[in-house]
Parts: C-alpha cells; structure tokens; sequence
C-alpha cells in the first residue's frame, strides 16, 4: 500500500501530533498573557498586545515562519559571534513549535479576552469583596468560567494549527508532509501520496471536532440553549 511508504508516513504523523500539541501549549500560554495584557489596566500592556496580534495576524503564516526560523537564526549567531560564543543551531522542530505558538497566540488572545469579557463582571466583583487579590479572583474564578466561552474560538483555532503543522516541512523537519514529497519524488506518483495525507489530515481534524463538541456539551451542562 502507498508503494511500502505508508509505514514512514505514519512515522512522520507521529510528529505532525508533536508538533500541533507542542504548539497548542506554547499558544495557549502566549494567548492568556496577551489576553491579559489587553484587559489590563496598563496603556503599555494594552499597547503592546495590540501590537503583537495586529502584526502576527496580518501576515501570512509562511513568511512569519521562514522570517523566525531563518532571521532568528541570524540574529541570534550575530549577538552570539559579539560575545565570543560558538555558532548556535536552532533545531527545526523547536523553531517550528515556537513560531507556530507565537503566530496561534495572537489568535487566541482575541479568543481569550472575548471568554474573559463573558463571564459576568459581579462574579469578579463578589471575589474582590472577599478579599481576594485580583490574581486569585483571575485564576479560580474568571478563568474557570471562561473556558466554557472560550471552547468554540479554541476549537476552532486547533483546527487551523493541525493544518498548519505542515508548514514546518519547509524548514527540514521530517513531518507527514515531508515524507510524501519524498516518497512522490521517488516514485513519481504525487496525487496519491498528497491524498493520502489529505485524508490523514481529514481525519484528525474530524476527531478533533468530535471530541471538542464533547467537551464543550460537558462544560455546557446546566446552561440554557437560545435557538434562534
């Protein structure tokens, strides 16, 4: 099957799921700071998390990531060569996580704030009037109510950084999709293997709909549903 390269492929969707979970965490944690940057009180906070998501979201995904990967490169063996240190290698798939966090935490940010602005004001309010610090009444009240606010724009994100993951094939990481182009060079047969990892991808993103419909049915219990 797939002239005996089915077993790489799968080899290499082992790292595509590596990659898209890595990133998702790296994501998250950029999302809920520029979140909170944005609410803050703080013109410098707000100021700079308008920039980070009017820049990341304004440009391609492809550029963003050649410009980290091979720019960040640069940078970093210049300011090293300054200080007398040895060449410094990123690896790929670090460099690929990272850029892929940081472009889907722009995304997530807007997720975020929007979940946090949800969730009605009087729940921060009656935490405050018990003496709880504003990071206390963040952490074990907003955040907990916001996740059910946050599922849709969540799921919806993870989706888009399955497909994305392929884009770290162009720095030379031997994902799925770098695999197929080897094998259809080989074997000069490109439809089959790019359609095979088409329906690979297919089915991640229909498993992924699956369980976070259940998961947000989960946090959505007791919650009254407006139909209109």
């Amino acid at each position: 099957m797939l002239y005996g390269y089915l077993p790489a492929i799968l080899e290499g969707l082992g790292l595509t799921l590596k990659v898209s979970a890595s990133s998702l965490a790296i994501a998250c944690v950029f999302g809920l700071v520029g979140a909170t940057a944005k609410l803050s009180h703080s013109r410098a906070a707000r100021w700079s998390a308008e920039v980070y998501t009017t820049l990341i979201r304004g440009m391609p995904e492809l550029v963003l990531m050649l410009l980290i990967f091979y720019g960040g490169q640069i940078g970093i063996n210049k300011l090293a060569e300054s200080q007398g240190w040895e060449y410094i290698d990123i690896p790929p798939f670090f460099a690929g996580v990272m850029t892929i966090g940081f472009i889907f935490g722009a995304y997530l940010t807007e997720t975020f704030r929007g979940a946090i602005l949800a969730v009605p004001r009087g729940q921060a309010e009656a935490g405050l009037a018990f003496a709880l610090s504003p990071r206390v009444v963040m952490w074990r009240i907003v955040l907990p109510q916001m996740v059910r606010h946050a599922i849709p724009g969540f799921a919806n994100n993870w989706l888009i950084m399955i497909k994305a993951s392929a884009l770290v094939s162009i720095i030379g990481l031997d994902d799925m999709v770098h695999r197929a182009g080897l094998a259809a060079a080989t074997t000069r047969a490109p439809f089959t293997f790019y359609m095979a990892v088409a329906l690979i991808y297919l089915t991640l993103t229909s498993i992924s709909i699956f369980v976070l419909s259940r998961v947000e049915a989960r946090y959505s219990v007791g919650v009254r549903r407006v139909e209109f």
